[in-house]
């Protein structure tokens, strides 16, 4: 009888406050809005010497520290096909441009992010390779699988399974 567990962390502490907007249909862009978003974040696998499948400890100060990272920040996706996003000359100032729209934002307000769109599926799965990167999940050789889930508004999730083992 095969056996898989999981680790999850999911705390009030893991919740972040920010601003977004996503385009879709081609030409419709939402208003700038924003979310006290939330994450549920499990890694999955077999017991590891210690008899548990990772470390609470590491999984939960990692997300906190992606959390921090993202808490009451404009998130602008650096990889959309429609927005167009400019720095300006003094380093200051981010311009996020759509068709005729333009939203100037402090550089120290925003994060923006290596995605296509800030939804929740694209804010999750970035959540999760950056996870998989500083908790090295592809070398521990207990882990199958990580899944961060997202919400963006009460009882809306978006989720993503990563297989650490490719």
């Amino acid at each position: 009888m095969a056996e898989v567990f999981e680790a999850r962390v999911t705390k009030d502490s893991l919740v972040f406050s920010a601003a977004h907007f996503i385009t879709f249909n081609g030409n419709i862009c939402e208003r700038l809005h924003g979310h006290n978003w939330r994450l549920d974040v499990s890694v999955a696998g077999q017991l590891d010497e210690n008899y548990y499948v990772f470390d609470f400890i590491a999984l939960r100060d990692a997300c906190m520290k992606l959390v921090a990272e993202l808490d009451h920040k404009v998130l602008l996706a650096e990889l959309h096909h429609s927005i167009g996003l400019e720095e300006s000359a003094d380093g200051r100032e981010v311009t996020a441009r759509f068709e005729n729209r333009r939203w100037v934002f402090p550089v120290e307000d925003c994060c923006i992010l290596p995605i296509e769109n800030t939804t929740a599926e694209l804010i999750a799965r970035w959540i999760g390779h950056q996870l998989v990167e500083t908790l090295n999940l592809k070398a521990a050789t207990s882990i199958d699988e990580l899944r961060v889930g997202v919400e963006e508004n009460f009882g809306q999730w978006a989720t993503v399974r990563i297989d650490v083992t490719e």
